[in-house]
C-alpha cells in the first residue's frame, strides 16, 4: 500500500503547495543508536502532496521508523507572511513507525506559523 503524506496550510485554508520536504530512515548506526539517513527531497505540488505520488510504494516499504521533516518556515515566508526572528516554528519533524508494511501509511501535517496537527491517516 506505501507511504504518502500531504500537507494542509490551515492559516490560509490552502494544500502548502511549495513546501519543501525531506524523508529518512533510521537506520542501526555502528556503535549505539540509529541514523537518520536521507531517503529523498521533493517539493509539495499545488494540491500539497508529493508530486511522484506514493514516498514508497507498496514493494518498497519496510518496516522501521522513519521521519519526515516539513521546512514550514521557508513555506510561510515565501507566503508574505511576516514572521518574528527566529520563528515559532520553523523545520517540524515528524518521527513515525511502520510496523505492517503491507498496509498503507498516510502521514498528514496541518500547520501554521503558530500550530502543526498530524495523524496516521487513510
Amino acid at each position: 500500500m506505501g507511504l504518502s503524506t500531504h500537507v494542509l496550510d490551515t492559516m490560509h485554508g490552502t494544500p502548502a503547495g511549495g513546501m519543501a520536504v525531506a524523508l529518512f530512515r533510521f537506520q542501526q548506526a555502528s556503535g549505539a543508536g540509529e541514523q537518520a539517513e536521507l531517503v529523498k527531497r521533493f517539493t509539495l505540488d499545488a494540491n500539497g502532496r508529493n508530486p511522484d505520488g506514493l514516498l514508497y510504494g507498496h514493494d518498497e516499504l519496510r518496516a522501521g521508523r522513519y521521519r519526515l521533516s516539513f521546512d514550514v518556515r521557508a513555506y510561510f515566508l515565501a507566503r508574505g507572511v511576516a514572521l518574528p526572528e527566529p520563528a515559532f516554528l520553523d523545520v517540524v519533524h515528524i518521527d513515525f513507525g511502520v510496523a505492517d508494511p503491507s498496509q498503507h501509511y498516510h502521514v498528514p501535517l496541518l500547520v501554521s506559523p503558530w500550530s502543526y496537527s498530524t495523524y496516521r491517516g487513510s
